[in-house]
């Protein structure tokens, strides 16, 4: 039984184009042999032919290269005027970027008279090993999708994640870069960035502060909490159980420790106040509670010596 081989096959594709250089090379050979000046007249023709092409093939590479940014920037005008989210307008602007490049340099090979068709048999014959190349960058694409369709997060929100906590400044179709608070440029990955835990702080309009303070042993628990939420009270960035989802302040014991009594504060803050309430709070209770006869303690260790 005789087997039928696919003409359009790589291995037939890369037998017959041998074929063709092999017969062009021996009329060659045949041609310099019987009449030199002719052949180096044809060898001139074809530098000729070639130099122009290349010429065509750079003229359309720079060409689609302006091309491909007056988009990107028309896409970048189209997202601003539509408010839409950064992080959705980020990730389409790098992929649109890719694709165009990618289709610009399968244009510019195709005007050297490179057979694209032939091109593209040989990658798809490769394919299988061109994915096991690129497994971790389909799988950082992969993420990304899984991503932009579940929003754990957006350009500008403050995250934790992989072991980084910063702002999210861009969103490629690959990875995200954060912007740490040392000002610092993290990238990470969409591949574990997607399978791994992310802490969004700034998903939700308000956070909740929470302070610990040490009081010794003795101490007025009543008049210390009163205190404590008349401090909070006291910061108008603190809300109250008026804003939806928040709370008013609340104090109570939180533990007994060996030589201190650790009572706890709770106060709900906008996000933009996090840090100023916080560093503001501390910086009364270290001034005031002392003031008002709550002294801080000091650690203690009772020592019994047996004669």
């Amino acid at each position: 039984m005789r087997l039928q081989t696919n003409p359009f096959a790589p291995d037939s594709l890369m037998a017959r184009r041998a074929d063709s250089l092999r017969t062009a090379a021996n009329d060659f050979a045949e041609t310099l042999v019987t009449d030199p000046s002719a052949a180096l007249h044809q060898v001139a023709v074809d530098s000729i032919h070639f130099g122009l092409k290349m010429m065509v093939a750079i003229l359309i590479y720079v060409v689609g290269i302006w091309l491909i940014s007056l988009i990107k920037r028309a896409l970048k005008r189209y997202f601003d005027v539509r408010k839409t989210d950064r992080t959705v307008a980020s990730f389409v602007t790098s992929f649109t970027s890719v694709v165009l490049t990618i289709a610009l340099i399968v244009i510019a090979i195709s005007t050297l008279g490179v057979n694209t068709t032939s091109l593209a048999a040989l990658l798809a014959g490769g394919g299988v090993a061109i994915g096991m190349a690129l497994s971790g960058t389909l799988q950082n694409f992969s993420g990304g999708l899984l991503i932009l369709a579940f929003k754990p997060f957006k350009v500008g929100d403050f995250i934790e994640a992989q072991g980084y906590a910063g702002t999210v400044t861009e969103m490629s179709i690959i990875s995200t870069r954060l912007t740490l608070p040392d000002n610092r440029s993290v990238t990470i990955p969409h591949g574990p960035l997607a399978n791994g835990n992310i802490n969004n702080y700034t998903r939700n309009p308000i956070r909740r502060l929470e302070w610990k303070i040490g009081m010794e042993y003795g101490v007025d628990a009543d008049a210390l909490k009163a205190k404590l939420l008349e401090i909070a009270g006291e910061n108008e960035k603190v809300l109250d159980s008026s804003t939806p989802g928040a709370a008013a302040p609340f104090a109570a014991v939180s533990g007994l420790e060996s030589s201190s009594v650790v009572f706890i504060l709770r106060a709900w803050v906008r996000n933009a106040d996090y840090w100023d309430v916080y560093f503001s709070v501390n910086d009364v209770i270290y001034r005031e509670l002392p003031a008002a006869g709550f002294p801080f303690p000091f650690p203690q260790m009772d020592i019994h010596v047996k004669s």
